[in-house]
């Protein structure tokens, strides 16, 4: 059992997309898109793996981390846009450290590699980035180690909503197919990572999402129909999923 839950990283995690998507938001937040202009429904993947929203997904009632560890608490510090660098800058100092049973959702990589594909770098460059990334979001980990030595930590793979086409409505289309080897890299980098590290668990997000991208109708698109790298209600419900099969494949929710 855990007594506080985590969520760090970026959009996969938060409330923003799905809400804007189920129209259970604010109008000035959706004008805004400041979560902090007003309401937002609680039903990002964070919120709904703490607590399941029985209006929306009735078939996962009691599958949630208040029924399945009784008096957890929430600390959702995930930001639209963020990057490894965010989450140290301005999530961890927001967390106490302890020796506490604590869980640990992590969803980050993905603005790192849109941001560096964002000035086209040459191709060596951009793999020396691609190091960089794979350095930074280790020594994430061996922190997260650190301050929180009895925690769980869920490490999720970075999702394509290309579908394996390189391409995405919206996202850099004037510069041609996204290096997804680069993706790729990452994601095994993460996947090696979590099953040679103490208390890490793989979420394979990204093999989860696969043909509900760019290629899938839109009925069956687990992505924002208004900005295809964001998850839509959907999605944000999968990404759940994904991280209670994690967790409980590992043997952590029995703890």
């Amino acid at each position: 059992m855990f007594n506080r839950y985590i969520a760090l990283g970026d959009s996969a995690s938060i409330d923003l997309y799905p809400a804007l998507d189920a129209g259970e938001i604010d109008i000035a937040v959706a004008l805004e898109r400041r979560t902090s202009a007003g309401q937002v429904a609680s039903i990002g993947a964070a919120s709904l793996l703490y607590q399941n929203s029985e209006a929306h997904w009735p078939d996962f009632g009691g599958e949630d981390l208040v029924t399945l560890s009784p008096g957890i608490e929430l600390q959702n510090l995930a930001q639209d846009g963020a990057t490894i660098g965010d989450v140290f800058g301005e999530q961890l100092p927001m967390v106490e450290e302890g020796d506490d049973p604590v869980l640990v959702t992590l969803t980050i990589g993905g603005n790192d590699l849109l941001s560096a594909f964002s000035n086209r770098p040459r191709r060596t460059l951009l793999e020396r980035i691609e190091h960089d990334i794979e350095e930074a979001y280790d020594f994430l980990v061996e922190t997260l180690r650190g301050r929180f030595p009895q925690g769980t930590y869920v490490l999720t793979t970075v999702y394509d909503p290309s579908d394996r086409s390189g391409k995405i409505p919206g996202v850099f289309e004037d510069a041609g197919p996204l290096p997804l080897e680069v993706l790729d890299r990452l994601n095994a980098h993460i996947r090696r990572l979590a099953s040679g590290t103490p208390r890490a668990v793989l979420a394979d997000v990204y093999a989860h999402f696969l043909g509900h991208g760019v290629t899938a109708e839109e009925a069956d698109r687990w992505y924002w129909r208004r900005s295809l790298i964001e998850p839509n209600a959907l999605g944000a419900s999968e990404v759940r999923r994904v991280w209670l099969d994690a967790l409980r494949a590992a043997g952590a929710l029995d703890e």
